[in-house]
């Protein structure tokens, strides 16, 4: 195992878990179990019950008991489909294609009530819109469909409209697209993971073996890091992306961890696939 110097918060490390394993889990993960499961990815047991305190909060977790009566945490039906709209993003095997079209949020929030404006600027952000306009964003259309159920999820419907449409000018999309987002902070984020977790693979190649803690590891922190990169590179299509664009090289090496690791870190987690 190779450690890499990125700090992983406790609480995006339990939703990793989840999202990775906990979903396989038979009825809500005991909490020793998640102490267990975090200690090997360096969190202490103080750290996993305040972030699972939080997250019950949050409405993520739900308490419960096992079947053998210990006190343990489930996911709410919120946090399943949060996780499953991920999964779309998180674990896609191939690139984004051609270019599709694009669907346009356009919003308009009054003033009364401009708390709701900051949240859904910050929610289309999140699902990796990029802005096109004072109240006008943009991103690619596939994502038209979890964009309506975010939206709904959060009642923040009523306040916007929904488009889908291609761009006809009068720039170069190429050009309008290097507006819409930030494509120089994207292109950094994609090469710190490659930084963090491309010499994790590496030395993975150079193994015959896969012991299931390593790799349960190395996979849960690689999986961390990478899972919020799909959000914040909505997947533009390659023609309109500068030329060797590293999040290509990044989804490559998650995907070659995926395929390497996830199974035998399933064994240490106890769940199997």
């Amino acid at each position: 195992m190779i450690n890499v110097s990125e700090q992983h918060a406790p609480r995006s490390l339990i939703v990793t878990f989840y999202g990775a394993y906990g979903r396989s889990v038979s009825g809500p993960v005991p909490v020793s179990e998640l102490i267990r499961l975090l200690a090997a990815v360096g969190v202490d047991a103080p750290s996993v019950r305040s972030s699972v305190s939080r997250l019950k909060r949050r409405g993520l977790l739900v308490p419960a008991r096992t079947a053998t009566g210990a006190a343990g945490y489930g996911l709410s039906p919120e946090a399943r489909q949060l996780l499953e709209d991920g999964d779309r993003r998180v674990y896609a095997t191939t690139p984004p294609g051609q270019d599709d079209g694009w669907v346009l949020a356009v919003f308009s929030v009054p003033e009364s009530e401009r708390q709701k404006r900051h949240v859904l600027r910050s929610r289309l952000a999140a699902l990796g819109f990029g802005t096109a306009a004072p109240g006008v964003w943009i991103a690619p259309a596939r994502l038209y469909e979890e964009t309506r159920r975010s939206l709904r999820r959060l009642a923040l419907d009523p306040y916007v409209d929904l488009f889908r449409g291609e761009h006809l000018g009068f720039a170069a999309t190429a050009e309008a697209v290097a507006r819409w987002w930030d494509l120089a902070a994207i292109a950094k984020e994609h090469e710190a993971f490659l930084d963090r977790h491309a010499r994790v693979l590496h030395a993975w190649e150079a193994r015959e073996d896969t012991p299931p803690d390593e790799a349960y590891g190395d996979y849960l922190r690689a999986l961390d890091s990478w899972r919020h990169l799909p959000y914040a590179d909505p997947g533009l299509p390659a023609a309109l992306l500068p030329a060797d664009w590293p999040g290509t090289r990044s989804a490559a090496v998650f995907r070659a961890l995926h395929e390497r690791l996830r199974d035998a870190g399933a064994v240490f987690a106890g769940v199997g696939r």
